[in-house]
This record gives structure tokens, C-alpha cells and sequence, in this order.
């Protein structure tokens, strides 16, 4: 079990700060707690302070406790949240809404060709586009709406992104301390754990959201040695990577 260091500001009956019982992230008697252990930053949270609290605009790992700042990522994106900043990629105009054939185009770029990018508009646009609706009836046309994109929420899923839309970088870090052993990367197996370790029960929107999510991922990013790195699926939350792989993608046809 992990003892993290004992650490107060409150006095007892007016005397020295009394000390906080140790940390404990694990206890023998319940195994699952030992197997899949929570993020601890070693430097007590010096690289990566307040892990837990939720950020708003920037995807902070504790490798990368700022965030994306390549090509000024950050600083470009204050404004939104960092599930917006996911979906932006697939706003090519930039009006703040999602149709059925601007995420058709950005599967396609991305290079999931004409079949898997048709399926993707379907299994997004029919379960994701009601929850946005700026009125209480559904869009005729199957429109996402980023400002209330984080309507579209589920459960089963990392928690990485709260309901608000923001980052936490607790829960991002926990996807590799708990699945992979603390490695930098995630296997076809590892992620086979993540989607059945984190599914909640009777959600079977969750699960097959999870799914369907962790699926793309994989066959957007398609590692040769079959390991998926952590920042590559951290600039998947923040949406920078998808900017690169199809630049890429263009560039090589």
C-alpha cells in the first residue's frame, strides 16, 4: 500500500498541527484495490499540483503539466473547454456546430475511409447530437452543438473528462497506473481492461460509447508494435493530434 507523508495545518486544543493519517490506496482485504493502483506523483504533486482538480482549458498530464504548447496550442484555445477543443477538429468552419457530413469529412481525413467514416457519422450523430439541442426538440438534421457538447457525458468511460467538459488529470494518469502498470503506452490488452474495468452498471450506452471510442482510437493511431503512447492518446482528449495525423495523411497522398 502506498503512505503518502502526514502532512496538517489544523492544531488540536490550541497546540502543534496535528498530523493526517497516512495515505492509503490499497488494503489486502479487498484485492482489486492493490491490482489497479491510483496515480501518485512521486514529487508529492510538485510537477503536477492539484492533480484532482478538474482544468478547464488544457489537457495536463505529469509529463505535460501545461498542457499541449507545441504551434501555441494553449494559448489559441483558452477559450474553450478541452472536450471542445476534442471536437474542434471536425468544425472545419468554426460556427460552433457539428453536421453529419463535417464529421464524415474529418473520419475521412483521418483516414478510416468511406464505410468506417459513414458508420462513425451514424453511431455519433444519432446518439450525440439529442443531448446538444439548443431546444427540447431533436434537430431535423442530426446537428452536434459544441456549446452544450458537454451534455453528451457518458458513463463506463475514464472520467477524464468531467461533466462540465474539463480535464482531469488524476483520472488520465489513473488509466496507466491501474492498466498498465504505470507504463507510458496501452496494448490491445490493457484496453480490453480499461473498457470492462471501468463499466458501470446497467449502461449500455456507456459501455458501447467506451467501446466505440477506445475502437477509433486504436485504429486512428494504428502502432506498428501495437502499443498506443499516453501523449498520443492525450492529444486525442485535447484534439491537437488529430490536426497532425491528417496533415500527415495529406502530405503522404
Amino acid at each position: 500500500m502506498f503512505k503518502g507523508p502526514a502532512k496538517s495545518n489544523m492544531a488540536i486544543d490550541g497546540g502543534a498541527p496535528a498530523a493526517l493519517p497516512p495515505v492509503v490506496t490499497s488494503i489486502r482485504q479487498v484485492k482489486v484495490t492493490g491490482e489497479r493502483k491510483p496515480f501518485v506523483p512521486l514529487d508529492d504533486g510538485e510537477r503536477l499540483p492539484d492533480a484532482g482538480a478538474a482544468r478547464a482549458n488544457i489537457a495536463a498530464s505529469y509529463d505535460k503539466p501545461h498542457g499541449t504548447t507545441e504551434h501555441g496550442w494553449a494559448e489559441k484555445h483558452q477559450g474553450k473547454t478541452v472536450l471542445q477543443q476534442h471536437c474542434e477538429f471536425f468544425d472545419s468552419d468554426r460556427d460552433g456546430v457539428i453536421w453529419p457530413q463535417d464529421t464524415f469529412i474529418g473520419f475521412y481525413r483521418l483516414g478510416f475511409g468511406i464505410f468506417l467514416s459513414l458508420l462513425s457519422v451514424f453511431i455519433i450523430h444519432a446518439n450525440f447530437s439529442y443531448p446538444t439541442c439548443p431546444s427540447w426538440l431533436p434537430d431535423p438534421f442530426f446537428r452536434i452543438y459544441l456549446a452544450r457538447i458537454h451534455k453528451d457525458k457518458h458513463g463506463s468511460d475514464t472520467n477524464t473528462y468531467d461533466h462540465q467538459g474539463r480535464f482531469v488529470s488524476q483520472h488520465f494518469e489513473d488509466v496507466f497506473s491501474k492498466y498498465a502498470d504505470g507504463r507510458d503506452f496501452l496494448t490491445l490488452t490493457d484496453l480490453k481492461n480499461v473498457v470492462t474495468g471501468q463499466r458501470c452498471i446497467a449502461d449500455p450506452i456507456g459501455w458501447g460509447g467506451a467501446l466505440f471510442e477506445w475502437t477509433a482510437t486504436y485504429l486512428m493511431l494504428w502502432p506498428a508494435d501495437g502499443r498506443m503512447m499516453k501523449e498520443d492518446i492525450r492529444g486525442i482528449y485535447d484534439g491537437s493530434i488529430f490536426y497532425t495525423i491528417a496533415d500527415r495523411r495529406a502530405k503522404k497522398n
